[in-house]
């Protein structure tokens, strides 16, 4: 199994993760209505900035979501299937830092999500 070394590999591990995601009643609530084909690319971009400090993404991930309905503890289920897909498709220093900064992300939003919104 190989490691993450381009925008290919972050497109097919962004695709998998949410085909994986959506299967989850819960969790395909908070993305009702979102058009995944054209937002894909920006998530590309996103993990292309922070796994290979690729210029291009300005936008503050954080705020983009806080009009979604998304309670604290799914924060927990986003990382468990975005490390098992991850696992399940490459293995090495990418994909372990991957997994570390989506740990810490999901960690970031949860806390400022409970903040902000409270923990129900």
């Amino acid at each position: 199994m190989s490691d993450i070394q381009n925008k290919d590999d972050i497109s097919l591990l962004v695709v998998k993760f949410y085909d994986k995601l959506l299967q989850d009643d819960e969790m395909k609530l908070i993305f009702a209505g979102l058009d995944f084909k054209a937002h894909v690319p920006n998530i590309v971009q996103f993990w292309s900035f922070v796994l290979f400090d690729e210029e291009g993404y300005k936008t503050n991930v954080f705020d983009k979501h806080l009009h979604l309905p998304i309670k604290p503890h799914q924060f927990d289920e986003w990382l468990k299937t975005f490390n098992a897909t991850v696992d399940e498709l490459f293995s090495g220093e990418k994909a372990e830092m991957a997994k570390l900064r989506a740990t810490t992300l999901a960690f970031t939003f949860k806390s400022k999500w409970e903040k902000l919104k409270g923990s129900n």
